[in-house]
């Protein structure tokens, strides 16, 4: 790398744009919606191909998260497949949910002529109904023949539950003449919390690293922008994020050096884009809001209170009637366990002054609702405690959230 670092630039692109991948999606009737996109497949045709993953800390995890997790050790990072569904979570389905997806690893191994091991699984929907396992098998043999560059934009929406959209970023950059691309596709509406949400997120790259600096490169990507994003405080069962590096774009990532900074911040901007894209559309969300805090004792104080705050079911109403009823956000901090004095507080709206030390600032009521009423809202605290800074993103909440979530099953 030069002494200065390139920067990374977004494109128009998909799972495939970076070298070595094709990808392509079917419908397998896995989901309710005749003909609806819900089984995927991509591949890596680099045999060089190195693998990491970031998966659910909730105990109850999805047998496909069992499996990939298992697979990523037994192969030593060296995985070149991934297989997904959507429409049903393969969650507490027991011994025979854990065989789907181990014969889901199986024949796809076998038609690429590599290991079980070799292969990552993940599933999104319905928790605890069984998933056939032949709605799948038979359509890896069609996956495989339609695996193409061309195809690989379809995998965005086969792997989509409650979203509305989409979600891809694509972005590229230069290094020493080679143009290099790191690319990711995430689903993600409901149950999503830290760490991290049901959310499944797919990144792929043509830089070469080995599985460990992949690993450790992921994990802390994943740690500024996934795990803080949060809609409604359920951690799922099946969050997964898993990441290829084909290798074949010939630029090689070094620790120790300016490589090291150049892609994480690369990957970091690819994550924390899907994160903004996911809390935009959570499940019946109007707005993007982001919870800022500054001026905290520690870092994990201002962690703590961007969370409480995020998470509170009445700041998350009163976002979504436009109500300036900055009382909840200033409560929110003060159950979060973070150490300050209540009466040095300041909390903005959209730069707006809402509370000055701890008290009504005097604020003009029709230009806070209006600051309320965006799209995109920016919740700034200041506890005035300390130097330390945290974010989290989140959305809010409005009757459509329980609409969707009352009939979610039927």
């Amino acid at each position: 790398m030069s002494q200065a670092i390139p920067k990374w630039e977004p494109i128009t692109g998909d799972l495939a744009t970076p070298l070595g991948f094709r990808a392509a999606a079917v419908a397998a009737g896995i989901k309710k919606t005749r003909d609806a996109l819900d089984l995927a497949l991509i591949f890596s045709d680099s045999p060089a191909t190195t693998a990491a993953g970031v998966f659910t800390t909730n105990r109850v995890a999805a047998a496909p998260v069992l499996l990939s997790r298992q697979n990523l050790v037994e192969s030593r990072g060296r995985c070149r497949a991934i297989v997904v569904n959507s429409g049903n979570a393969n969650a507490c389905t027991g011994r025979e949910g854990l065989h789907t997806a181990e014969e889901t690893a199986r024949v796809t191994a076998e038609l690429f002529g590599i290991e079980p091991s070799q292969v990552l699984v993940a599933s999104t929907g319905v928790i605890g109904v069984p998933l056939s396992a032949d709605l799948i098998l038979l359509q890896l043999p069609h996956l495989k023949e339609s695996l193409s560059r061309e195809n690989a934009g379809a995998v965005a929406h086969a792997i989509l539950t409650t979203d509305t959209v989409p979600k891809t970023c694509v972005v590229r950059s230069e290094a020493r003449g080679k143009t290099v691309h790191i690319a990711g596709i995430a689903k993600g509406a409901g149950m999503i919390h830290p760490h991290m949400a049901t959310m499944l997120s797919f990144i792929t790259t043509d830089v070469s690293m080995g599985e460990r600096m992949l690993h450790n490169l992921l994990i802390a990507a994943v740690g500024d922008s996934f795990n803080r994003l949060t809609v409604d405080g359920d951690t799922s069962t099946n969050d997964t994020v898993l990441a290829l590096a084909s290798g074949l774009s010939e630029i090689t990532v070094i620790p120790g050096n300016d490589s090291h900074a150049w892609f994480s911040e690369g990957l970091t901007l690819v994550c924390q884009t899907l994160a903004r894209m996911i809390a935009r559309d959570g499940e019946g969300a109007s707005r993007l809001v982001t919870v800022e805090v500054v001026g905290a004792r520690t870092p994990l104080d201002a962690d703590r209170v961007a969370r409480a705050i995020a998470n509170s079911p009445l700041v998350k109403t009163a976002l979504a009637g436009a109500d300036p009823n900055w009382g909840r956000i200033l409560c929110a901090a003060g159950y979060s366990g973070a150490k300050f004095d209540p009466s040095k507080v300041d909390v903005s709206v959209n730069n707006l002054p809402l509370c000055r030390n701890g008290v009504d600032a005097g604020f003009d009521e029709a230009a806070a609702h209006r600051d309320f009423d965006q799209k995109e809202i920016l919740l700034q605290v200041d506890l005035h405690a300390g130097s330390a800074t945290g974010r989290v993103w989140t959305c809010d909440f409005t009757r459509d959230y329980i609409d969707i979530n009352a009939s979610y099953r039927s």
